[in-house]
């Protein structure tokens, strides 16, 4: 199961999404209709916030395929144009399901066809104690491409880090055990990724000292986020009709979502205001989580909980998103 553990590449998508609208409405009717579209009147929001659920899935011929066991919330200030990434770690217990968060999608898709995205915004929500009014998710494959499809991307690698047990595809079961893995290796600085390095550098769980936390892996996951924004709107980018195609036919066939072609507009006016990496703040759950000492009442299953109480979570985030 180690092996296929879920990145939180669905957070590229929604980018993808507006870079798809833009292409699709060439015409200037339709980029100025769109551009100039109040978002307040044209995307659901409360309070003068939307809020987003990104999810990151393994895909077809991946071992728990539709588990979403990294995910991502990203609440939009839509007067202040500023936006919050929240990082939801995969194991937090959800006491109405009496399962993990990362099982919601795969277990609402059970229940009925397209409840994955419902269930999970049930849960996250629960979690946070806020709507969640879109979601969305995205998987490997299409991750991958979608940062080729750009170029490439430039992060920061803060710290240099190595992971011994990344997983190889296929080889699950393979003996020895140490042929299932490669050695990843990081250093610190400026790094120019493709889609393959920057999946590993998100996906990546078993590194040696903090960046094995996941925790670490979430501030990994939201460098790839702002780098790829910082690509796709860039000039050349945005510009390019080239560029723009060749995304939307690589994650057509790898997204699931809730957001209506009708509302494309308004995300793209959204993403144009949040042009400075200042205008894009993160909230960590870390110090409000703890994992219980006895695990019988979460059916065995290793889970993170309140440190407190779900109450001082919630009163927590909700202090964090009502600074404009």
């Amino acid at each position: 199961m180690l092996a296929k553990k879920i990145i939180l590449g669905a957070v590229l998508s929604f980018l993808v999404i507006a870079g798809s609208w833009y292409y699709h409405n060439q015409t200037a009717k339709n980029i100025v209709s769109g551009v100039v579209a109040d978002p307040l009147g044209s995307l659901k929001s409360e309070g003068g916030r939307t809020n987003v659920l990104l999810l990151g899935i393994g895909g077809q011929g991946h071992e728990g395929g539709d588990l979403t066991d990294s995910i991502l919330v990203v609440s939009f200030n839509l007067s202040g144009n500023t936006a919050t990434m929240i990082p939801i770690p995969r194991d937090i217990w959800i006491p109405s399901m009496k399962a993990k968060i990362n099982t919601a999608y795969h277990y609402g898709n059970d229940r009925r066809a397209d409840g994955g995205l419902d269930l999970a915004k049930s849960g996250v929500s629960e979690i946070l104690d806020i709507p969640i009014h879109y979601a969305l998710t995205l998987d490997f494959q299409g991750f991958v491409k979608a940062i080729d499809a750009v170029g490439g991307v430039d992060v920061n690698v803060e710290r240099s880090f190595d992971d011994f047990k990344y997983p190889i595809p296929g080889k699950e079961t393979s003996q020895p055990e140490s042929s299932r893995y490669e050695h990843l290796h990081f250093d610190s600085g400026m790094t120019h990724m493709d889609g393959t390095t920057a999946l590993k550098f998100a996906r990546s769980r078993h590194a040696e000292g903090d960046e094995g936390t996941d925790f670490a892996r979430g501030s990994r996951q939201q460098k790839i986020i702002l780098a790829f924004k910082d690509k796709l709107f860039s000039t050349g980018t945005i510009f390019g009709t080239n560029v723009i195609t060749k995304l939307k036919e690589s994650v057509s066939s790898s997204i699931d979502t809730d957001i209506t072609s009708r509302e494309y507009g308004g995300f793209f006016k959204v993403f144009l205001g949040l042009g400075s990496k200042d205008n894009i703040a993160s909230l960590s759950l870390a110090e409000k989580l703890t994992s219980p000492k006895s695990t019988k009442e979460y059916l065995g299953q290793w889970v993170l909980v309140p440190t407190g109480s779900w109450e001082e979570i919630h009163a927590y985030v909700a202090q964090e998103l009502s600074t404009p």
